[in-house]
């Protein structure tokens, strides 16, 4: 699984080439966790902090919606500031910058922050989500969305078992992954530790489109071997075994074509919490 510093690499290279691949996947996801922004954003102006903002979507999203806020994102990847600067041309209420949320120091306090998917690689998450909590004004509301559990996300969990012959096993205790903060429980108690109140998760189901067009199931091996956990398992094995490895992907990929897309049930959790 992915850890923090790992987007500064060859990771964030192949994430910040693939942006509208991961885009497609978390559509339906994007659409919640834009509407439950939306619930708690700021009337008129202030300040918002997307983090872990990648490719740009969720923060020049955020900034079309209230052209009221002045809102930074904030990724530890270059490369996808990069895309991000490049995709938000024009909106003039946004602006980007590189570097590791860990050390971020706010100029002053933000009235919002928000996260999609960008929260589950810190090395500490409490020193993380306290920092967060510090760069909050008073009652300022973060919201931010991540994965539950591994066997709710058939785009993870069949493939990784198809691939390794066995199914996969969540990790114990926290460890930086996609998956970190799948537990409800866990993430309850840190956002409660470090400071958060009013702590509200909502469970959100949705299609994790992986492929389309023409050739669906092609698109979506495509998107496997770039992306994502099966991408990760199938990069370290020997290289004459990946072949195989592919091929099982793709037996799994068929069983979910429907027409010209390829679709994997999925679930996450979109989390409101006032400082």
């Amino acid at each position: 699984m992915t850890s923090g510093r790992e987007w500064a690499t060859n990771v964030g290279d192949v994430w910040a080439e693939e942006w509208r691949r991961t885009d497609r996947t978390f559509a339906e996801l994007t659409v919640a966790l834009d509407a439950a922004i939306d619930r708690v954003a700021p009337a008129g102006p202030g300040t918002a902090l997307d983090i872990g903002c990648g490719a740009g979507i969720t923060t020049f999203g955020l900034a079309r919606r209230h052209p009221d806020l002045d809102v930074l994102g904030i990724d530890i990847a270059a490369q996808s500031i990069a895309v991000a600067e490049q995709r938000a041309a024009g909106i003039p209420n946004v602006r980007f910058e590189a570097g590791d949320i860990e050390r971020f120091t706010a100029p002053s306090p933000f009235d919002l922050l928000i996260s999609r998917h960008g929260v589950m690689f810190f090395d500490d998450p409490v020193a993380a989500f306290v920092r967060l909590h510090r760069a909050a004004k008073p009652g300022a509301p973060i919201v931010f969305s991540c994965m539950r559990e591994m066997a709710r996300n058939a785009w993870t969990y069949d493939l990784i078992a198809a691939i390794t012959g066995s199914p996969p096993v969540p990790a114990a205790g926290y460890a930086p992954s996609p998956f970190a903060f799948a537990d409800e429980g866990f993430t309850t108690d840190l956002l409660a530790t470090t400071g958060w109140r009013d702590i509200r998760p909502q469970p959100v189901d949705y299609a994790y489109l992986a492929g389309e067009g023409d050739d669906p199931v092609g698109d979506a091996v495509r998107t496997f071997t770039l992306i994502g956990p099966a991408a990760s398992f199938i990069a370290r094995a020997a290289p004459e075994r990946r072949p195989q490895l592919v091929e099982r992907l793709r037996e799994v990929v068929e069983r979910h074509r429907d027409g010209n897309r390829v679709a994997f049930p999925a679930s996450g959790w979109i989390w409101t919490a006032f400082a």
